[in-house]
């Protein structure tokens, strides 16, 4: 079963008086690259929150954040008033020479800049991280669901690609013969262009073609590549099994360039340029899956 790495997840929550949100986006990414960004009182919880998010999400750009509105009714907020006014001669000055004839809301814009607010000898209640704990928790589990789900589109749509490439494939057949007896042609007649009929011996000719066409048969190739697709297809029912079907499209490809460097024939290489189109849309693909 196929996961993205694409999610979204959230989660609200309440705990005396704070509105507390949780919320986790994941993008692609070939780590586990956790951001994560907390109130100051719950920094001492990163460790905790990031191993939490790694052990289930394993990889992703992942951005985590924790938000904390109150209800007005917090007496432990304070102004640091030297740093409110220091902002406000700051911008002041700014508004003055850019903006003279503005009246901003001074307090609510610096009340939203660093350090201007801040709690006054608070401490983590471990019952209040309990809740945040918690609601942590549910919020991976929702982002995971959001994977899975997503997931599944791509799988059906990643699938669909193989298959083609395996219908392409198969179409490679209806040209076999012509391929073998065209190259057995151009040879002989390049070769009488050259020497005439009666100046090579016949015999050590058609050992040397048996030869030649030994060297570009596509038969190995060909299984390898039926083999492989039908590899990638199951290998798609494993559990996070991004980067082994990397590999696999990686030896799909393989064999499709190679079949196409022996063919030697217009209508093969055009089907090994569709099935080359198909294999770039897996691999787009894949770069999303865990």
């Amino acid at each position: 079963m196929l996961k993205s790495m694409t999610g979204y997840g959230k989660t609200v929550t309440e705990f005396n008086g704070k509105k507390i949100t949780v919320e986790i986006k994941s993008l692609n990414s070939k780590q586990a690259d956790v951001y994560i960004k907390t109130p100051l009182i719950y920094r001492e919880k990163e460790t905790e929150i990031r191993n939490e998010t790694i052990k289930k999400l394993e990889r992703g750009k992942i951005e985590f954040s924790i938000y904390i509105e109150n209800n007005g009714n917090n007496k432990n907020i304070t102004i640091n008033k030297e740093l409110f006014a220091e902002y406000y001669e700051q911008l002041k000055k700014i508004k003055d020479e850019l903006f003279p004839n503005q009246n901003p809301d001074w307090t609510s814009i610096i009340t939203q800049l660093p350090e201007t607010l801040s709690q006054k000898n608070e401490e983590l209640d471990e019952q209040e991280w309990k809740t945040i704990h918690n609601a942590i928790i549910n919020t991976i589990d929702l982002l995971d669901n959001y994977r899975t789900i997503e997931g599944n589109t791509l799988e059906n749509e990643i699938i669909s690609h193989v298959t083609k490439i395996e219908e392409l494939h198969l179409q490679v057949t209806n040209y076999e013969k012509e391929r073998i007896e065209t190259i057995k042609n151009r040879i002989s007649q390049n070769l009488n262009d050259v020497i005439g009929n009666e100046g090579f011996d016949k015999n050590r000719f058609e050992q040397e073609l048996i030869y030649y066409l030994e060297k570009i048969d596509i038969t190995e190739e060909r299984v390898r590549l039926t083999n492989n697709c039908k590899y990638f297809k199951e290998t798609c029912s494993e559990n996070n099994p991004g980067r082994k079907l990397g590999f696999i499209a990686q030896e799909i490809g393989r064999e499709i360039n190679t079949l196409g460097s022996k063919a030697n024939h217009s209508e093969i290489q055009k089907i090994v340029v569709q099935m080359k189109d198909e294999l770039e849309k897996v691999k787009e693909q894949l770069l999303n899956i865990l």
